[in-house]
């Protein structure tokens, strides 16, 4: 078991991410998204995100619970979450600013929270166990 503080942070930090895609997904799936200003076929290309995002929530909590076991495999499936951030985010990235999803009267400040938190914890990843 680690002693170390900011293995135990960064873990909180992976775990506390998985479940905000959970919490994400839950209130996503209960919503419409009837509102004008969403792009065609916004539901369709969200819709499918749900398998990656289930693929690195799980890689995330694997990785915390490795990490505090002290077991080397926690670091390689950090590098291997924080790509898979990396990529989550730039995709969120490019789609909200391709359709005017970063304006405050489309739900821009929590799509700019989104992309990142994603990017930040990546960074964090990179930084701490490359």
């Amino acid at each position: 078991m680690s002693e170390d503080v900011w293995t135990w942070i960064v873990a909180g930090w992976q775990v506390a991410t998985a479940i905000g895609f959970g919490g994400f997904w839950f209130a996503w799936f209960r919503r419409p998204h009837v509102e004008p200003w969403l792009p065609a076929g916004y539901v369709e290309h969200e819709r499918v995100f749900v398998f990656p995002d289930s693929i690195l929530a799980l890689t995330l909590v694997v990785s915390a619970l490795l990490l505090i076991g002290g077991e080397p495999l926690g670091r390689s499936l950090a590098l291997v979450a924080a790509g898979m951030l990396v990529f989550l985010g730039v995709i969120d990235l490019a789609y909200f600013a391709q359709h005017g999803m970063f304006a405050r009267e489309r739900e821009g400040i929590g799509n700019l929270g989104i992309v990142v938190a994603l990017l930040t914890l990546a960074v964090v990843l990179v930084a701490r166990y490359a």
